[in-house]
């Protein structure tokens, strides 16, 4: 049986299993690959532990369904068509990354232990988290032209409500997404909590974590916007 998406006449449009199951293992394989996204979620991992780690995915993956939204009703065709929209999400997303880069380092969120020999994590608040992984997302141009450029490839015109299947291939991807992860920031997490024994490791984690945000900021700002495609 293949994937349906029921419009509000009733009528269905099918998405053939078959190419619903190359859409699955190549959504698959592009998650398994650590990106921008599950850096940014590893380093939240190591820095606050298994639990900054899953609410920081879900704020991610929140942002990505802003772009799944955006995919689907057309909006992200701007981002493909405008130079200056896309340079000015470009670089408020890289000010975002290089902000909180600087702020990890320049701000020492760790509170000493009485005998000045270990150090315990002042725990960030989840709102605080989640709101971070939304933005992260939402301002990163690349999430959307990647929608762009890859949900159609699986898109079956002739099947009709072109719209309601770019939706459930944009969702499966976001609920592949949550499952992978979801992972890295479990495991991630539980090596950092071994990890942050060590008031030593916590400094070189706060530089090195810091300074992944400031290089991810300056690589997006760096990056060159793609030449729209014809069709």
């Amino acid at each position: 049986m293949g994937v349906v998406a029921r419009g509000l006449d009733g009528s269905g449009t099918v998405i053939d299993p078959s190419r619903f199951a190359v859409f699955a293992v190549a959504a698959l394989a592009l998650l398994v690959v650590p990106g921008p996204a599950v850096i940014y979620i590893v380093a939240q991992s190591l820095d606050q532990g298994r639990r900054a780690g899953v609410i920081s995915v879900l704020g991610i993956h929140v942002g990505s369904m802003v772009h799944v939204l955006a995919a689907t009703v057309g909006l992200s065709q701007l981002l493909v068509s405008s130079a200056t929209a896309y340079t000015v999400v470009k670089y408020a997303g890289a000010a975002y990354l290089i902000g909180l880069g600087l702020r990890r380092i320049l701000t020492r969120d760790r509170a000493a232990a009485e005998d000045d020999s270990a150090f315990v994590v002042v725990p960030r608040p989840s709102r605080q988290l989640f709101r971070q992984g939304i933005v992260v997302n939402v301002l990163n141009p690349k999430t959307a032209l990647f929608f762009l450029a890859f949900l159609p490839q699986f898109v079956d015109v002739d099947a009709g409500r072109v719209p309601l299947q770019i939706a459930v291939l944009g969702a499966t991807f976001v609920l592949l997404g949550l499952v992978t992860d979801t992972v890295w920031a479990l495991a991630a997490g539980t090596l950092g909590s071994t990890l942050r024994r060590s008031a030593r490791v916590l400094r070189i984690e706060r530089l090195v974590s810091g300074s992944v945000f400031i290089a991810l900021g300056a690589l997006t700002a760096a990056s060159g916007r793609p030449e729209p495609r014809h069709t």
